[in-house]
């Protein structure tokens, strides 16, 4: 019937399409009103409709995939920032040569000398505008003697000075203390990436053993600080640190040092000191004793017989 077909015109095109199709002209089959010249009539395309709710469904779709390829986009770009972070971090850290710090005590005896060595693995045209000093601890068992520290530094054969203030150079070592020495390194001449300092020191006195005739003395590594006048690639690779202390050795003026991380040959350097035994007590003031009085007595017969006296 008529009826049927509206409604499934309407289902399929449209209200509106069914509309402008009622309103059309109609024409024989095959032909139109001129001159009785059939002429074919273009047949109206059905367009089929969405079922309710597709479109909304596929608009959500379409966000959420472009939702997901923003959120991709952003963390393989944030991976890659990372990632090529990582490889210039590493990059930096592949170039930083290690320090490496060597020391050593020269002569033997109870008056020594103590040799550090410190090597850069850069060239020394960076090296050019940096300063290394060296703050070093002194055991107990050892002392520096201020007053021979001075006579070098005059001869310009070390830049060292003491830092602790009372310090009494005769005291024997169970009454004495850690003292403390900073020693302004040189270039080496026969290196073109080290540094050197030069510090002599000297064994106290200890006390007497009851059995063991000798005594240890651990003398730990130093404290290396590192002052450039520019910025320097080693100061970011191994630098722990600020530490206050004097720019230059006859300088008031103060510079924040950078305590560097190093990597040393020995971890302790040990001193082995021969001391007396207790059991020795009375056999040692007895000859100390008599050679005193010995010699006293040389002494004074020398004065009487070659001596000249006036009264």
């Amino acid at each position: 019937s008529s009826r049927d077909s509206a409604t499934q015109c309407e289902r399929s095109v449209g209200p509106r399409a069914c509309a402008r199709g009622a309103l059309r002209p109609s024409h024989p089959a095959g032909g139109s009103a001129r001159g009785g010249v059939r002429s074919p009539l273009p047949r109206p395309q059905l367009v089929p409709r969405a079922p309710f709710g597709r479109r909304r469904s596929g608009v959500l779709a379409a966000g959420a995939v472009a939702w997901l390829l923003l959120w991709a986009a952003g963390l393989v770009g944030w991976l890659a920032a990372d990632f090529s972070d990582a490889r210039f971090s590493s990059g930096i850290r592949a170039t930083c040569s290690e320090i490496i710090l060597r020391q050593e005590f020269l002569k033997d005896g109870f008056h020594r000398d103590l040799l550090i060595k410190v090597k850069f693995g850069e060239s020394i045209e960076d090296l050019e505008t940096c300063r290394l000093l060296i703050r070093h601890h002194i055991p107990a068992g050892l002392f520096v003697d201020p007053y021979e520290l001075a006579s070098l530094r005059e001869k310009n054969i070390t830049e060292a000075v003491m830092v602790s203030e009372s310090f009494n150079i005769e005291a024997p070592d169970y009454l004495s203390k850690e003292s403390e020495v900073l020693i302004y390194a040189r270039k080496d001449a026969q290196c073109i990436d080290c540094f050197q300092a030069f510090l002599p020191v000297h064994y106290r006195y200890h006390r007497p053993h009851r059995k063991d005739g000798d005594t240890l003395i651990v003398v730990n590594n130093p404290d290396l600080l590192m002052y450039c006048d520019q910025e320097f690639p080693i100061l970011k690779c191994w630098a722990q640190s600020e530490v206050a202390a004097p720019c230059a050795l006859r300088s008031e003026e103060v510079c924040r040092w950078n305590s560097m991380q190093y990597k040393s040959i020995l971890k302790n350097l040990t001193l082995q000191v021969p001391v007396g035994l207790i059991i020795h007590t009375s056999l040692v003031c007895s000859v100390t004793l008599l050679i005193t009085i010995l010699c006293s007595t040389l002494i004074l017969v020398a004065v009487f017989k070659y001596g000249h006296f006036s009264l």
